[in-house]
C-alpha cells in the first residue's frame, strides 16, 4: 500500500510539473512569447464571448480580486484584454479579450485539446473510460478539500 502511495503521489507530480513545462515551451515557441502560463489561464478564465466581471473572473481562479487587477493590468498593457465600466454602476469592472485575446485562447485550447488526443490514442475504450473515471474521482477529492480549506480560512479570518 504504501509503494502505491508513493508511486501515485510522484505521478502526479510528475504530471504536474511536466503539463506546466510543456505549456511554457508551447508559449515561448509560439506566437504569444510575451504570456506567462498565468497570464494564459487568466484568459481562459474571461473567456471568449462575454465580458466578465472581476470579482466573477477572480472566483473561478480561486485568487483575490486585488491580485487578479495586477494580471489585468500587465494583459491590458500587452493588448490581450479591455477593462470597461459599466454605466449603471461606475465601480463594477467588466473585463473582456481583445482580437489578440481570443486568439491566444483560442490556441490554448487546441494546445490543450491536442496533448489530451495524443495521450489518449493507444488507449482502449475501457482504459479510457476508466481514466476518466480515476479524474473525475480525483477532481472532486480535490475540489472538496480545497472548498473545505477555504471556508476553514474564512471561518478563522471572521473571528
Amino acid at each position: 500500500m504504501a509503494g502505491r502511495i508513493k508511486q501515485i503521489n510522484k505521478l502526479l507530480v510528475d504530471i504536474y510539473n511536466d503539463i506546466l513545462t510543456i505549456e511554457q515551451m508551447a508559449l515561448q515557441t509560439g506566437s504569444f512569447k510575451d504570456l506567462s502560463i498565468t497570464e494564459m489561464h487568466t484568459i481562459e478564465a474571461i473567456g471568449m464571448y462575454k465580458p466578465r466581471m472581476m470579482s466573477e473572473i477572480a472566483s473561478d481562479l480561486n485568487i483575490t480580486v486585488g491580485t487578479l487587477t495586477t494580471a489585468i493590468n500587465k494583459l491590458l498593457k500587452k493588448g490581450y484584454v479591455e477593462r470597461n465600466r459599466i454605466e449603471e454602476d461606475r465601480r463594477v469592472v467588466m473585463i473582456q479579450l481583445t482580437k489578440r485575446g481570443k486568439l491566444a485562447y483560442r490556441v490554448h485550447e487546441n494546445f490543450h485539446s491536442e496533448m489530451v488526443q495524443k495521450m489518449i490514442v493507444d488507449l482502449e475504450d475501457q482504459e479510457e473510460e476508466s481514466l476518466l473515471s480515476a479524474l473525475e474521482k480525483l477532481n472532486e477529492f480535490m475540489r472538496n478539500v480545497y472548498q473545505k480549506s477555504g471556508k476553514q480560512e474564512k471561518e478563522c479570518s471572521d473571528e
